[in-house]
């Protein structure tokens, strides 16, 4: 544990909650078969009061193969309901959170859909779901498994393939790099931006965008040639920039799998892999580039950080997939001058084991899933009170 001095402390942020003990609580575990969802790997979203959140597998089709998806809801007293069930030609493998639009829920699915790209769906809380826009691969884009935003009645997105771009930093050519779209609620669709890989440009884009006075900025996975990620801008008329390129596994990060936080016009997020050991980090970088390792994972203090960070008074919060004392990942905290503490170790995977996604604050508590462990070894729906 590091103990802050006062003075690295936000406003608001005392020494005694900085160091208090958090109260974990498991909420839910998911049954997985046709009855149920399984291995949620996404945020979960409050509408009312109630949560709504996706499972990647599960539900009552394709159970030959651990099942298309659901979406589900549940209370905070943790009674579930399946919404829908995915059946492929709908979606399959819905990785991203949902977010609510006049009443309307929207998420996208990894794959799935009339060429088996990926789909764009929306769905009401009583459980009918549309497909608004089902990829093609090339051009306009394959595998969007990260979440949507909400601009002006616009969904803005990422597909992590696909694309008009190919050639060889992209092989084969048919994957290409991954595009930033826009689709209306009615399912027109258009690609923002093709990303090309190589030098002059990065690839590979799995995480959601963050709008920050009419810019987008977003992350990409980089795994072509030299590339090991980045930080982007792009703007609604499909203007591109790197802002940031990472260096490596054993320095400032590689490989970003989650999106970015807003912090007073700085940006924070998280790399999987990287760091002084090589298991990932904390970063903030502002909007002109410049860059800072906040902190680097080292094994029993977390490792590989899939999950975007959470703000809530004065302190980032967020998951690392792995890490901890048994492995099964953490719940940590975060301040925006660096200074990290565990706040929940996962123990024997009974109370939820690799949580993947970001978490959801709610009147003062953080709510997420875990992609694996709880009672059937499908995943939970937890609680905590930092």
């Amino acid at each position: 544990m590091i103990v802050a001095p006062l003075s690295q402390l936000p406003a608001g942020v005392t020494a005694e909650r900085m160091h208090a003990r958090p109260l974990y609580g498991k909420i839910y575990s998911f049954k997985g078969g046709s009855g149920d969802g399984a291995y949620p790997v996404a945020s979960l979203l409050n509408v009312n009061g109630t949560l709504y959140g996706t499972t990647s597998e599960g539900g009552a089709h394709c159970t030959g193969s651990g099942g298309c998806g659901t979406v589900f809801s549940i209370t905070q007293s943790g009674t579930e309901t399946v919404l829908h069930s995915f059946n492929v030609t709908d979606g399959r493998y819905p990785y991203a959170g949902l977010i609510s639009v006049k009443g309307t829920l929207y998420g996208t699915t990894l794959g799935g859909g009339d060429a088996g790209y990926g789909t764009v769906f929306s769905i009401t809380i009583s459980g009918t779901e549309s497909i608004l826009w089902s990829f093609k691969g090339v051009p306009d884009g394959d595998g969007p498994g990260a979440g949507l935003i909400n601009v002006s009645g616009k969904l803005y997105g990422t597909t992590g393939y696909g694309g008009s771009v190919g050639g060889s930093y992209c092989e084969p050519a048919s994957f290409s790099c991954g595009t930033v779209f826009e689709v209306s609620t009615s399912g027109k669709e258009n690609v923002l931006y093709n990303f090309r890989g190589g030098e002059s440009d990065t690839d590979h884009p799995i995480a959601p965008l963050i709008d920050l006075n009419g810019t987008f900025y977003g992350t990409t996975f980089g795994i072509s040639g030299a590339d090991v990620g980045a930080v982007y801008s792009v703007t609604t008329s499909g203007h591109e920039n790197v802002l940031y390129s990472f260096k490596g596994v054993f320095g400032d990060g590689a490989m970003p799998a989650a999106g970015l936080t807003d912090v007073n016009g700085t940006l924070y997020g998280t790399t999987t892999i990287g760091g002084t050991a090589g298991e990932g980090t904390v970063f903030s970088v502002t909007t002109n580039g410049t860059e800072r390792v906040l902190h680097s994972f080292k094994g029993n203090g977390g490792a590989e950080p899939y999950s975007g960070l959470t703000y809530l008074n004065g302190m980032l919060y967020g998951t690392t997939r792995n890490g901890g004392t048994t492995n099964n990942g953490t719940i940590f905290g975060i301040t925006t001058a660096g200074v990290q503490r565990v706040l929940y170790d996962f123990k024997d995977g009974k109370d939820g084991a690799h949580p993947e996604g970001g978490l959801l604050q709610f009147k003062g508590s953080l709510y997420g899933t875990t992609s694996e462990g709880g009672t059937y070894g499908y995943g939970t729906v937890f609680s905590l009170s930092p």
